[in-house]
């Protein structure tokens, strides 16, 4: 039986900067509210960290502070990714020395490999490291998809233990679960697509919306897991037009915006991603505001 990292709700954490780098301060505060409000996992400089534009000491420091705020009272997993095999691997066993519980690894991006080269890209990370490694299979950003027969492949590697899926495409995700069954298990990579995911066999969400709406985030994934399915759909519906205005640009501008009304000092994203524009900013404040009431 392969090692489960998290089932539930695991917070795609957004990280704030300013002139100076890492706001750490701040991103602590935020880690110990999530912690605080039942998120089951927190995944640290991955796309809505924004790891794109960190430098590696900027990244390293930044998930050292949250293994050692969470203290192993949930998992943290560490994004990875990248599109040099070698690059991620040195990397990949830095992290090991942090003490993260996991590895969320991205497709290559801008290479366009191969199936194949997927398989060996893994095959080879996952031969240096012995962390549980989560995939991410993220296409409308890496340009790249993995199949679910190249899943099936992954999924035979004993610390390649689960994907998260951010394709959209729910005949795939369940097409993925057919054929690797508990080898590899799946969270859904988007909001809108949780309740969903879950019905097809998924075990949880890596998620934006929890970054504002941590306990809620949690109690809906919850209830699904623990037979209130109802209730569980009922509470997905209701957060549609909150996760859409949360992606009404590309994230995470829109979630550092409302992490600011409420209270947190993240600023905004750094070059080439800018700040929410004004009636994206207006439409995030509504719906905000009819969520939270």
């Amino acid at each position: 039986m392969k090692n489960i990292l998290f089932k539930g709700c695991g917070t795609a954490i957004a990280t704030p900067f300013d002139e100076n780098g890492v706001k750490e301060k701040e991103f602590k505060k935020l880690l110990e509210n999530q912690i605080q409000n039942n998120v089951d996992a927190i995944i640290v400089c991955g796309t809505t960290g924004e790891a794109s534009t960190m430098t590696t000491k900027e990244k390293l420091t930044t998930i050292q502070c949250a293994v050692k705020t969470a203290n192993k009272k949930i998992p943290i997993i560490a994004g990875a990714g990248g599109n040099h095999t070698k690059e991620v691997i040195e990397y990949s066993k830095k992290l090991e020395t942090l003490g993260v519980d996991g590895l969320l690894i991205v497709t290559p991006y801008y290479n366009k490999c191969t199936q194949n080269g997927l398989i060996e890209h893994y095959k080879a990370i996952a031969k240096n490291v012995t962390l549980p490694i989560i995939l991410y299979n993220v296409p409308s950003r890496t340009g790249v998809n993995i199949d679910p027969k190249t899943c099936l492949a992954l999924s035979k590697i004993s610390n390649i233990v689960a994907i998260k899926e951010a394709s959209g495409n729910l005949s795939q995700v369940a097409e993925i679960a057919y054929l690797c069954k508990d080898n590899l298990k799946i969270y859904s990579g988007n909001d809108d697509q949780t309740i969903p995911i879950l019905s097809l066999g998924g075990i949880g969400v890596i998620s934006v919306l929890s970054n504002v709406a941590p306990n809620y985030t949690h109690n809906m994934v919850q209830n699904f897991l623990d037979g209130n399915i109802s209730t569980a759909t009922k509470m997905q519906l209701q957060a549609i037009p909150l996760i859409k205005a949360l992606f009404s640009e590309v994230n995470p501008i829109p979630v550092k915006a409302a992490l600011n009304r409420l209270g947190y000092d993240f600023g905004i994203p750094r070059l080439p991603l800018t700040k929410l524009s004004e009636d994206k900013e207006k439409l995030l404040q509504t719906e905000l505001e009819n969520f939270l009431k």
